[in-house]
């Protein structure tokens, strides 16, 4: 059988040669690692600036978003302006037709007012709900049943199903 361990020195330690081979290859691994060491670095601050960039671009385009959000809704309401000034702009209208070029231009708005999600609440007839409705005052009303809304006294209005202004209301009291 042959022995294949390697001279020791006279202390039982490793030979000198051995020593150097040890040496060199912990050198060679720290090597080594020091490469992937800075190619982690680098790596690293390249993932950085690349994220720095994203976050900058993302600003940015929220900012551009928060700038022409209404684009859309303002365009819509160009005509409702354009109709305005037309009837302003008439010094012969008798008040029939002021009140319907006023009625065109109402509904025009209105409709663009429903496609962007607004939408009136008018509750005549309705029971009061504390939750759309502000009342204003109560009055005695015979024959009506009691928080009943009798009267609007200023339409509310609701934007995507989230209360933007509650209606003021008169409701009816209970007769005592």
């Amino acid at each position: 059988m042959e022995n294949h361990e390697q001279p020791a020195d006279q202390n039982g330690q490793p030979g000198a040669a051995e020593h150097e081979v040890t040496v060199a290859s912990l050198q060679a691994a720290l090597d080594s690692a020091h490469i992937e060491l800075d190619q982690l670095r680098e790596s690293v601050l390249r993932e950085r600036a690349e994220l720095e960039n994203q976050r900058r671009r993302l600003q940015r385009d929220v900012e551009q978003a928060r700038r022409f959000a209404n684009e859309k809704l303002l365009n819509e309401l160009l005509p409702v302006y354009d109709g305005l000034e037309r009837g302003l702009a008439v010094d012969t209208a008798d008040v029939a037709t002021v009140r319907e070029g006023l009625s065109l231009t109402l509904k025009s708005l209105q409709k663009v007012a429903e496609n962007h999600g607004l939408v009136a609440v008018d509750p005549k007839g309705e029971t009061f709900d504390p939750e759309k409705h502000q009342a204003m005052s109560m009055v005695e009303v015979p024959g009506v049943p009691a928080n009943t809304v009798s009267a609007v006294l200023q339409k509310g209005y609701l934007l995507n199903d989230r209360l933007l202004r509650p209606a003021l209301v008169t409701i009816v009291k209970d007769a005592d």
